[in-house]
């Protein structure tokens, strides 16, 4: 695929996952406007090969050295310049060209915070698809987009389309980051509440008492989107909801008593603004992340993003409910864990990768990765954290400490 030499630069953080690739099919259709300067995966070196050969990026990167040492030679063989790198630096790296603008940020759990607060210290356009880098470092990440020059658009289907509900003028600020633009956003702007919706994912009316039997294929059969396993899990208890739920606190300077999540089954209304006046203001589409992409990638202004047209008949009704906090724990421990601040969401998202990922391997059932999380949230002690360095070591504490109570539960 040719792209204009003065096209826009753009680096992929995570390319072999489902958000790369739904970003590589907007790119595609857009070869005059944007071109791949940089790709990035964590091992698979089979389908990076397949993207570089199509894209031609001048750089590709693989965080296994194993993977990258396959991919080289397959590079060298097909007689393609691609250079392939390996290591988490290289990925770091190649967030901060100077040949690079646009950076997605789409590397999925804690793996791509470095590498995203790279691109915003280089002070390039973020799309944020990677929620758990802003989780764990909250203000420290907004204050770097500030400080930086940076601009920071949200990807989650969710937080794009809060973005696409805001005043033009708030919209202007909020991708600034900082909290200089926080009257505009949530009084001068009018907002009285964001109604962050989410499925329900495959067990919203499951019976509580069989979700002990969940298996991980069931957890991942999602109704309505396609999505890489560990998000799948994460949408199945509603943890990516709490996660989401955060995320919104912070990317719109928003008190946690200002958000409220909805269960809304259908996943064709994305989110909700409501406003002071009484107005609601809500974007709809078709569940498709291709959508949100291309809104970030074009934005202020709007590009095709190959989904098809919304049809509002076909549709037919739309439903909303509260969500049950006995069937998804997970909302309310995320809600406590904003509420408590300091490093409560560093040791909530990391108890939860480490629970999700002894789920998929089969060695916790399905219900215990709440319990897990429940169990390392209420043994710490919180600490400010005020640096990447103490975000780091609190994620590692974390991380070791989930582990410790999976070993109990064996």
């Amino acid at each position: 695929m040719s792209f204009s030499a003065d096209a826009i630069g753009i680096t992929i953080l995570g390319s072999t996952g489902s958000i790369g690739e739904s970003t590589l099919d907007v790119l595609s259709r857009h070869g005059q406007k944007f071109r791949v300067v940089a790709l990035t995966a964590n091992s698979n070196a089979t389908k990076l090969f397949q993207q570089i050969q199509t894209f031609q990026p001048q750089y590709a990167v693989l965080n296994d050295a194993q993977a990258a040492a396959k991919l080289r030679a397959d590079v060298n063989a097909a007689g393609i310049d691609t250079e392939v790198l390996e290591g988490h630096q290289a990925i770091c790296d190649v967030a901060a060209l100077d040949s690079v603008q646009y950076v997605m940020a789409a590397i999925v759990g804690g793996a791509g915070l470095l590498p995203t607060m790279a691109a915003v210290n280089a002070g390039k356009r973020i799309l944020l698809a990677n929620k758990e880098a802003l989780v764990m470092t909250g203000s420290l990440f907004m204050q770097a987009v500030a400080d930086s020059g940076a601009e920071l658009l949200p990807i989650d289907s969710e937080h794009n389309a809060i973005f696409q509900c805001l005043p033009i003028n708030t919209q202007q600020s909020s991708t600034r980051g900082g909290n200089q633009w926080q009257d505009r956003t949530i009084t001068q702007s009018g907002i009285a509440r964001i109604l962050l919706t989410g499925s329900g994912g495959p067990f919203r009316e499951t019976p509580v008492s069989e979700l002990t039997g969940v298996t991980p294929d069931q957890a991942c059969a999602h109704p309505n989107w396609s999505m890489g396993r560990k998000i799948s899990v994460d949408s199945a208890t509603m943890m990516n909801k709490g996660l989401e739920f955060i995320e919104a606190c912070w990317l719109f300077d928003a008190r946690p008593d200002q958000v409220e999540v909805l269960l809304h089954p259908q996943s064709v209304v994305h989110s909700m603004v409501e406003y002071i006046d009484g107005s609601v203001v809500a974007q709809m589409g078709n569940p498709d992340m291709r959508t949100p992409i291309a809104y970030g990638l074009g934005w202020p202004d709007r590009i095709a993003s190959g989904v098809p047209l919304l049809d509002l008949v076909k549709t037919g009704g739309l439903h909303f409910e509260e969500p049950d906090f006995q069937r998804f724990p997970a909302l309310a421990l995320s809600r406590q864990a904003m509420e408590t601040g300091k490093s409560a969401s560093i040791v909530l998202n990391a108890a939860n990768e480490v629970a999700v990922e002894a789920f998929l391997s089969e060695r916790i059932r399905f219900t215990e990765i709440t319990e897990v999380i429940d169990d390392v949230l209420q043994a710490s002690e919180w600490i400010l954290p005020d640096s990447i360095d103490i975000v780091l070591a609190a994620d590692e504490d974390a991380r070791r400490r989930a582990q410790e109570c999976i070993n109990r539960l064996k």
